[in-house]
């Protein structure tokens, strides 16, 4: 029976969870390279959890920069079976205000500088990510949020931007008219490597800004945001400890996650070489090795 292992992977201002006792830094390295940081591996009433700043410590990565098939790699080495990304979102609704969290169930990628799939050589794989989040994990992170009385919304779209710099005016005002909830950095490739990965995946969005489109706040200030940010990593690691203690209650055993690749790799089996096996052997050595 497979042990249940939760990561987060904390975004801007969320670089550690400094109250957890029993802390063990991991340096994992992978076949894409070294992941973003050190891997903290802690525990919390007598439960082990994993926690990986996208950013590095400190914040020193860009999101273009970020080793995104690395990280998931990584905690996936680990036996991770299921990940809350926590990442910080500037907001294009004006019911969504600074402060407020938002578990996304949708994502709109519109990057273009990144490596977004594992399977990019010799062996081809096409997961659906019609449903890119774990119903199963947002209801683990709805109540670890409501328990402590935090602002939030179930369900949303993330609009992710290559960045970093913000976006324009008409850029903000395309996405709102595409409906979208939050926009942000980072959640793509992760979402679409996790799932790749058969690895459980939730987004939980903090709101520090209204983006630029709000006629009241038209320019994102990076030291507005950090004081937002503050204020909502506080609450983040509040919610986190909740996550801890609850995520496995709501586990979905026929999520289609835990065996998405058993319908997705389509290279005959003749094509599919032995050094490429290999450098998959932690994402797909379930479906590649017999």
């Amino acid at each position: 029976m497979t042990k249940n292992k939760l990561a987060i992977i904390g975004g801007s201002g969320l670089y550690d969870v400094e109250s957890f006792d029993k802390r063990e830094f991991l340096e994992i390295s992978t076949s894409w390279g070294k992941p973003s940081d050190k891997i903290l591996k802690t525990s919390y009433n007598n439960k082990e959890v994993y926690f990986l700043p996208r950013h590095g410590k400190g914040h020193f990565i860009s999101p273009s920069r970020i080793n995104f098939r690395a990280n998931i790699d990584a905690l996936k080495q680990l036996g991770v079976t299921d990940i809350v990304s926590v990442s910080a979102v500037g907001s294009l609704k004006e019911d969504l205000p600074p402060g407020k969290f938002v578990i996304v169930d949708q994502f709109i990628d519109r990057t273009f500088a990144r490596n977004k799939t594992f399977f990019d050589d010799e062996i081809v794989a096409h997961v659906s990510m019609a449903h890119p989040t774990s119903n199963g994990l947002m209801d683990a992170c709805e109540e670890a949020i409501k328990k402590e009385n935090i602002d939030y919304q179930r369900g949303g779209t993330y609009v992710v931007m290559e960045g970093p710099q913000f976006s324009t005016l008409a850029e903000s005002n395309l996405y709102r008219s595409w409906n979208a909830d939050v926009i942000g950095m980072t959640n793509m490739p992760e979402a679409k490597l996790a799932r790749e990965a058969e690895v459980r995946y939730a987004s939980v969005s903090m709101v520090t800004d209204y983006d630029c489109w709000h006629p009241d706040h038209e320019n994102v200030d990076v030291q507005q945001v950090i004081k937002v940010l503050l204020g909502n990593a506080t609450k983040a690691k509040k919610m986190i400890k909740n996550l801890i203690e609850n995520f496995e209650n709501h586990i979905n055993p026929n999520d289609p996650t835990n065996n998405c690749l058993d319908v997705a790799i389509i290279t005959d089996p003749e094509k599919r070489t032995q050094k490429t096996i290999d450098k998959l052997k932690n994402i797909a050595g379930r479906v590649l090795i017999k």
